[in-house]
This record gives structure tokens, C-alpha cells and sequence, in this order.
């Protein structure tokens, strides 16, 4: 017999860390566009399974915005 457990949603934090230099490439985006980025960013680290974003990714995201 197998035994299933499930899991609530509060389970699962759909919140991302951040390393502080990844904070500090996010503040050199133009303020009025900053949230806009912010959420891409965290898009790609979904996408690509991770739990931080690193500054790697944020310049990944740069570059694909062609800023």
C-alpha cells in the first residue's frame, strides 16, 4: 500500500530570493520600468527552476529586452 500525502498551497511560497547583486543590476533599470523587469525576471527563474536570482539571470533579462 501506498501512502499519498498531499500538500496545501501554503506549502509552497511562490516568493523567489534575491542575491544582493542581483538587487543592485534590478535598481539600475529605469525606475518606471523596474516592476515590468522585475516580473520577467522572476518569469525566467520559474522557467529555468531556480530559487535565486542571481545577477547572471538579471543580465540574461537585460539582454533579451535588448537594453
Amino acid at each position: 500500500m501506498t501512502k499519498v500525502l498531499y500538500m496545501s498551497n501554503a506549502d509552497f511560497t511562490d516568493e523567489l530570493k534575491w542575491m544582493p547583486e542581483a538587487k543592485a543590476k534590478l535598481k539600475n533599470i529605469p525606475y518606471f520600468v523596474r516592476s515590468q523587469a522585475r516580473q520577467r525576471i522572476e518569469q525566467l527563474a520559474r522557467l529555468q527552476e531556480l530559487e535565486v536570482v542571481t545577477p547572471d539571470l538579471v543580465e540574461q533579462a537585460r539582454l533579451e529586452f535588448g537594453q
